[in-house]
């Protein structure tokens, strides 16, 4: 239990149902959806979906997700891949050729074609109870009557109002400015797309006027966007890769995304007895700093468009993760892994919704960096991701850019089992960091026996290219141990990422914990 003389917050407690994300309103909507008899799909797509209009900063309907799930009464945790490929035109030797060493982050050739409203349709057709046109309808209401500004997301507007061009600024501005904290911010044309999609499904989306009006917009800053690279999105039913930590499954979802990370990073941190040191202390930050070099060096070379890359069962076998783990000094760190072409960004959403029948979904949705490739469609201001900037320009390797492909990915939400029981779906949100935060998330329940909220609430670092970037909730004379050992220490100018979480207790008691760092909440009934 957390010292009640000090700030913080308590786990929440309920039977029926939960709801756990980053702004109240988006989880309050998932709460009234469950009350309306929807389930935990029909709850989390339309959290998700307000979450657009909510903190558009993070995402919207220009991007991408990732859903893990279970099904009512089963413990079979399955994957939805709604991540969207590169358009058939799109060639890396061309940017190449033009003298680019990555793809640039505000330009059409970063702009892969959106897949979350493909899976978030498909979702709701082969999962849900309610059917689009219910669950839509808060996210339509509150795009046309708008949503105040909360704290968090007046902060990192300020930061990528620069990020924005053309008319984005029009759709994403107040008469030219950033909105203050508290003013309502609107989107009446998504709310025209939105009854769309609602009416008429996912094609509404991806043919007729709505893609023409994305394309137009790409293709006028020198894109090679065709409409029929929107009609032939498709998302994908996949398996997720999982490993043990702790008596504990960690599930998460198969490449292309760089969950795989997250498990062979615990597969590393497996070989050292974690538990006997100090939550707190200089040992266990370098020893995770060194394991996560490890793990995303791996990663830089081999997590891809599975279809490009078949080295997964390498990548987790117990050799792999025992070879990188005698290669940590304990006492020195080692050099920073080489960089993927990937830019450093923090920007997605996340929502875990479980209903009463224990249907758990753990779902993230993202337009990558913050306010994505800047670019907008003229008609509608549908914003576009820049999710292409996850590949690399490198000949010959497995992520390198190629039209119909799709990029190595960040974004991750995860799933835990115990004894074959679905216990909690949960996801950490900031980009790079999230193997780093699943790790860490469950060693904090399992190492150090955390409840979820303080596994939440703890101070975070992380090896985050040649910087450790160690929060303030550590003290001084931890960054100055760090550095000492070889480490270049950095206090981050924002925290590191946000945590949701819902654990199913084994009295049958759901506890969510939501992270401080964002405006978030759980919410439960």
């Amino acid at each position: 239990m957390r010292d009640l003389h000090l700030p913080g917050r308590s786990s929440v407690l309920a039977t029926e149902g939960m709801c756990a994300t980053s702004h109240p309103l988006a989880a309050k909507v998932a709460l009234d959806i469950l009350a309306r008899g929807g389930n935990a799909m029909d709850a989390a797509i339309a959290g998700a979906v307000l979450l657009g209009i909510c903190e558009p900063q993070m995402t919207g309907l220009g991007g991408d997700c990732f859903v893990l799930f279970n099904r009512a009464g089963e413990n079979t945790v399955r994957g939805l891949n709604g991540s969207g490929r590169a358009p058939a035109g799109a060639n890396a030797e061309t940017l190449r050729v033009s003298g680019m060493t990555s793809v640039p982050l505000s330009k059409p050739d970063a702009v892969t074609i959106p897949g979350a409203v493909d899976a978030f349709c498909h979702l709701s057709k082969t999962e849900g109870r309610l059917g689009l046109d219910e669950i839509l309808q808060p996210a339509i209401h509150y795009a046309e009557t708008g949503v105040p500004v909360a704290p968090r997301v007046a902060f990192d507007w300020t930061q990528a109002e620069t990020t924005l061009q053309g008319v984005a600024r029009k759709y994403y501005l107040l008469d030219g400015v950033v909105p203050k904290v508290g003013q309502l911010f609107r989107a009446p044309k998504q709310a025209e797309v939105l009854r769309r999609i609602a009416r008429d499904g996912r094609d509404a989306f991806y043919s007729g006027e709505v893609a023409e009006d994305m394309v137009d917009a790409l293709v006028a800053r020198g894109g090679k966007h065709q409409v029929q690279d929107f009609v032939s999105v498709q998302c994908d039913e996949t398996v997720p890769v999982s490993t043990e930590y702790g008596g504990f499954e960690l599930l998460e979802h198969p490449p292309n995304g760089q969950g795989a990370t997250a498990l062979l990073l615990l597969n590393i941190l497996s070989h050292f007895d974690v538990s006997m040191m100090d939550p707190w202390g200089t040992e266990r930050l370098h020893l995770e700093a060194e394991a996560t070099k490890l793990a995303f060096d791996a990663r830089n070379r081999f997590i891809a468009d599975p279809d490009y890359s078949a080295r997964i069962e390498h990548f987790l076998a117990p050799e792999t993760a025992a070879r990188l783990a005698a290669l940590i000094d304990p006492k020195r760190a080692m050099p920073a892994p080489a960089l993927l072409t990937e830019a450093i960004h923090k920007d997605t959403v996340y929502i875990t919704v479980v209903d009463r029948d224990r249907m758990a979904v753990s779902l993230i949705y993202s337009i990558y960096h913050s306010f994505g490739s800047g670019i907008a469609s003229e008609k509608f201001g549908i914003l576009f991701q820049n999710r292409g900037a996850g590949f690399t320009l490198t000949p010959g390797h497995p992520n390198e850019l190629s039209g119909g492909k799709r990029p190595m990915h960040t974004i991750i939400p995860g799933m835990v089992r115990n004894d074959d029981k679905v216990l909690m779906p949960f996801g950490v949100m900031g980009g790079a960091y999230q193997p780093t935060g699943h790790a860490r998330f469950l060693s904090n329940l399992t190492d150090f026996d955390f409840d979820v909220q303080h596994s939440v609430d703890a101070p975070r670092a992380f090896a985050d290219g040649n910087i450790l970037k160690v929060e303030r909730g550590y003290p001084d004379s931890v960054r100055l141990q760090l550095t000492d050992m070889g480490h270049n220490v950095e206090v981050p100018k924002t925290p590191l990422g946000g945590a949701q979480a819902i654990r199913i207790r084994d009295d049958g008691v759901l506890e969510g914990a939501s992270d401080p760092r964002k405006d978030g909440c759980a919410l439960g009934f």
